[in-house]
């Protein structure tokens, strides 16, 4: 079925068994609102219509006065609830004094958890939605397209429909309404054209290693303000940092900054009109990899961390703790050469208990390396850390 030209697809997060009051945080366009409006609430608040936020901004308590006039009890959504976070603390009011149920949607978390907001102090769950997982999308799954064009629900939706000159304009207009609607808008920065600098290096070192002093060079700004411009990525959940697991590799502030769609770094790369090189496809294999990782944690409900395990010049991609220590580790492959065999073997031998995975783009059926590595294809090393 499709909805403004939109195919409506399946989605693991089911807000309708939810029974208490939540914060939805998710990147524009991975279905928030979609899915709020499947809820049957008896009262939306879409406070990306200007006059709605004006007139909760300018007199917060009309808001109060409205949900007040509701039966007990009532389901009532707010989209966007960063626009104008004031009304929290009458949300929290219609909590407990009428037992109302609110579904707070978000793009960006910096300037509630930043601005002092209310969080309701424990009285609503977070949620998390991402863009569309290879379960989501089914048969529909096609690697090759999640790493060219990503996996939004809209792009995946006219990829099916053959759109792809479509998907790129979608792609394309993505970074100028970030920049424009959570950046300027928010005045997240004082000079956005130098935030946009920033933006686009960080896009080309997407996957690597942060050198905070090359990108400082590059865009002219100081370490600290690089830095700042991270976190505000991270805050506005256009990407995250992993951070080595060892805690003295830590310390030396080295993480890599994964974006969280493939398709959306590849535009802000402007890359989308050609094939990706195998050095590139390399790294998107590995942004998508993670980001399913993220995706399949926050959906399933584990309590697992996930960072890089770097000692010297030896390192893996991607070690997934749980509350006892290590539990898996991978690394990603998407030639049909194995090249970090020096890497692999260090972290055997320091972690002999720990399986360690290579998952590769091209192989389809799985392997037996040496001791304690194997190969498997992606499509098994996702399934094997879903069921985990």
């Amino acid at each position: 079925m499709a909805i403004n030209n939109t195919i409506l697809y399946t989605r693991e997060v089911n807000l309708s068994r939810v029974i208490s009051s939540i914060f939805l945080f998710g990147p524009r366009m991975t279905g928030k609102t979609k899915l709020l409006e499947g809820l049957n609430a008896h009262r939306y608040f879409d406070l990306l219509d200007p006059e709605i936020e004006l007139k909760f901004n300018v007199s917060p308590k009309l808001f109060w006065e409205e949900i007040s006039a509701l039966p007990q009890g009532s389901k009532i959504v707010v989209d966007e609830i960063q626009r104008v976070p004031v009304l929290l603390d009458y949300i929290q009011m219609g909590i407990e004094k009428l037992n109302h149920q609110f579904f707070l949607s978000g793009s960006s978390a910096r300037k509630l958890k930043r601005g002092g907001a209310n969080l309701l102090g424990g009285r609503a769950l977070e949620f998390h939605l991402h863009p569309l997982t290879v379960f989501e999308l089914g048969k529909e799954f096609n690697i090759n397209q999640a790493l060219r064009f990503g996996t939004l629900p809209k792009v995946a939706s006219f990829l099916k429909e053959k759109r792809e000159q479509e998907v790129i304009q979608i792609l394309r207009s993505y970074y100028t309404i970030y920049l424009k609607e959570e950046i300027q808008a928010e005045a997240l920065v004082r000079h956005l054209d130098t935030f946009q600098r920033f933006f686009e290096v960080a896009a080309q070192a997407n996957g690597q290693v942060i050198e905070y002093a090359n990108i400082s060079r590059e865009c002219a700004v100081a370490q600290s303000t690089v830095k700042e411009y991270y976190q505000i990525l991270e805050d506005t959940l256009i990407g995250r940092f992993l951070w080595p697991f060892n805690a003295s590799e830590r310390k030396k502030a080295r993480p890599k900054f994964y974006f969280f769609d493939c398709g959306v770094v590849h535009a802000i790369q402007n890359r989308l009109t050609s094939e990706p090189s195998p050095r590139d496809k390399g790294i998107l294999f590995e942004t998508w990899f993670m980001n399913e990782l993220l995706r399949i944690r926050d959906y399933t409900q584990k309590e697992h961390k996930i960072s890089l395990w770097r000692e010297d010049s030896w390192e893996i991609d991607f070690l997934i703790e749980g509350g006892q220590g290590p539990l898996v580790a991978f690394e990603c492959k998407s030639g049909k050469q194995i090249k970090n065999e020096h890497s692999l073997r260090a972290f055997h031998s320091r972690f002999k208990h720990v399986p360690l995975y290579i998952v590769s783009l091209q192989d389809e059926h799985p392997r037996k390396l040496e001791e304690g590595i194997t190969l498997l294809p992606w499509y098994n090393a996702i399934e094997l850390y879903r069921k985990l």
